[in-house]
């Protein structure tokens, strides 16, 4: 397969999420991601996302969020950069998984599912930039792909 690349940016407000997802399916449709890949990275991403949004800034005013998809031989490489706060998700204590439903808490397991569902992912902090990478392999069918 050869080398694609796609490019967007959202703005620092949860309404953008279903744009986010709009993007993602265009972009996976687009190289031929099945649809359970898909999903998986719309959940790690929409987790992503949302962290941002919710504590990445300390001020009210509007932010932008930049996305770049980078397919390589069957690995999505996808770069999240913001402005905020700088945030190390990967330095953040592992969460205790609850034994059963009734005893999860609300929070926390965002960063957990995330690591779970790619191969590997890392952190740096640039000038004023939290810049995350987070790389998959992905499925391709072939079928759509060519």
């Amino acid at each position: 397969m050869k080398s694609q690349h796609y490019t967007f940016e959202l703005t620092s407000n949860l309404s953008d999420l279903k744009a986010l997802n709009e993007h993602l399916v265009a972009f996976g449709g687009n190289i031929g991601m099945t649809d359970l890949c898909i999903s998986e990275v719309n959940i790690c991403l929409d987790e992503l996302f949302t962290n941002i949004v919710l504590y990445g800034f300390n001020d009210d005013l509007e932010h932008k969020i930049k996305f770049s998809l980078k397919v390589e031989d069957n690995l999505l490489i996808t770069i999240m950069e913001d402005d905020g706060v700088p945030f190390n998700p990967l330095k953040k204590k592992a969460v205790k998984l609850p034994e059963n439903v009734d005893d999860a808490q609300i929070g926390g397991l965002g960063i957990h599912i995330t690591k779970e569902l790619v191969d590997k992912i890392s952190y740096e902090r640039k000038g004023d930039l939290n810049i995350l990478t987070i790389k998959k392999s992905i499925p391709i069918n072939e079928n759509l792909s060519q």
